[in-house]
This record gives structure tokens, C-alpha cells and sequence, in this order.
């Protein structure tokens, strides 16, 4: 009596896993990144980039990884991305990026042809067989599948979405208090503008990015406070101008 039984159940099993979402991209489960393959996603990686048709998280990079790196966990490895971003926000600066660009591939092409003919020299002195140097590499699957193409395409159209809302909200003044803010901070940028280029606040962010994180983890307690009395000093003030303003009391009062 038992054999029916499951039987009967079977059906019910099918179709719900037939039902059930796609793997991700690489074999992993539905959760995984597409560029991790297998591996999981940490819940700050969900909640930075979400699908809007699965709700699967979509990143080239975990949040856990980005801390690890400007928190100089891997001295090597950051020390790396480091000199490599300030060499080449350094270079942007004195040339052109055509230039930049061409000088970059001319420098990887001579690493790279250079080391095909020395693995060919060795090969042909040794009477060796060892093949194509880089065949690991060139046998790599590189492509990208469609369906994880779509994923991208559906996170970022999560945050583009988000970016024209709040665009829209903020220019059509949906709030006095937040608009205003936009138009303080736009007046100050005309005198950054006016000192510093693209490039030179690129390079500046870039000393900040790696310096300012290592900095508050040591001095935490004493920045924090700081802070707080800052903050509270900015929300006294913030609450004032709003208890001045006819819109935003009245509409407080309602």
C-alpha cells in the first residue's frame, strides 16, 4: 500500500520543483553570486544589489570583500589596488586617457609577447613539448551566459530606477528641506569646481577611501563622540530652519 502512496505523492514533487527558480549561473544555488559561482553571497551583498524579476542578489564584488580591502586585511593585495588606482589617477592627470590607454596595452603586450617567445626559445633548446604558455588561460570559459546578463541588467535597473525617483523628487521639490539641502551642496561644489578637477577629487577620494577606514577603526570611541555632538549640533539647527519655514510647520501641524 505503500508503493501508491508514493506514487500518488510523486506528481505533487515534480511540479513543484519544476516550478522552482533557476540556479544561478556556474551551478550554484539560487542565491549565488554569478561571478562566484557556487558561492555564497553574504546578506549585505543582497541588500546592495537586488534582481527586481527574482529578487536574487547580483555583485561582482561581496561587501565583506570591500571591507577586507579598504580596511587593509590583505596588505599586499590592497597595497596592489592601491598603487595600481593612484598610478593610474596619477597618469590621467598628466596625459591624455588615449595616451594612458595605449601606453597600458603596449606595456601588457610586451609582457606578454615577451614571455611567448622566451617559453618558444626554451621549447625549441629543450626539444620540449610543453605547448602554448598561456593555454590554461586561453581554454577559460570567459563568456557570459544570458541569463546572468540579465541579472546585471535587472540590478542595475533597480538602482537607476531609484536614482530617477529621487532625482525626480528632489527637482520638482516634494521637499522644501531636502531640495534645499541639494541647492547648499551644488553652491559649495561651484568652489570645489572652481579649485579641483575630476581627476585631482578622484585621486583625493582615493586617499580618503584608503585611510580614512583604518583610521576611524583605531580612534572609533573618540571620533564617535565627536560626531554625536556634531550631529546633534546639525539637527537643532536643521529643526529651527524647519519650525521657520510656513510649508513645513503646517504641514508638521496636520
Amino acid at each position: 500500500m505503500a508503493e501508491p502512496s508514493a506514487a500518488t505523492q510523486s506528481p505533487s514533487i515534480s511540479s513543484s520543483s519544476s516550478g522552482a527558480e533557476p540556479s544561478a549561473p556556474g551551478g550554484g544555488s539560487p542565491g549565488a553570486c554569478p561571478a562566484l559561482g557556487a558561492k555564497s553571497c553574504g546578506s549585505s551583498c543582497a541588500d546592495s544589489f537586488v534582481s527586481s524579476s527574482s529578487s536574487q542578489p547580483v555583485s561582482l564584488f561581496s561587501t565583506s570583500q570591500v571591507h577586507d580591502l579598504i580596511f587593509w586585511r590583505d596588505v599586499k593585495k590592497t597595497g596592489f589596488v592601491f598603487g595600481t588606482t593612484l598610478i593610474m589617477l596619477l597618469s590621467l592627470a598628466a596625459f591624455s586617457v588615449i595616451s594612458v590607454v595605449s601606453y597600458l596595452i603596449l606595456a601588457l603586450l610586451s609582457v606578454t609577447i615577451s614571455f611567448r617567445v622566451y617559453k618558444s626559445v626554451i621549447q625549441a633548446v629543450q626539444k620540449s613539448e610543453e605547448g602554448h604558455p598561456f593555454k590554461a588561460y586561453l581554454d577559460v570559459d570567459i563568456t557570459l551566459s544570458s541569463e546572468a546578463f540579465h541579472n546585471y541588467v535587472n540590478a542595475a535597473m533597480v538602482h537607476i530606477n531609484r536614482a530617477l525617483k529621487l532625482i525626480i523628487r528632489l527637482f520638482l521639490v516634494e521637499d522644501l528641506v531636502d531640495s534645499l539641502k541639494l541647492a547648499v551642496f551644488m553652491w559649495l561644489m561651484t568652489y570645489v569646481g572652481a579649485v579641483f578637477n575630476g581627476i585631482t577629487l578622484l585621486i583625493l577620494a582615493e586617499l580618503l577611501i584608503f585611510s580614512v577606514p583604518i583610521v576611524y577603526e583605531k580612534y572609533k570611541t573618540q571620533i564617535d563622540h565627536y560626531v554625536g555632538i556634531a550631529r546633534d549640533q546639525t539637527k537643532s539647527i536643521v529643526e529651527k530652519i524647519q519650525a521657520k519655514l510656513p510649508g513645513i510647520a503646517k504641514k508638521k501641524a496636520e
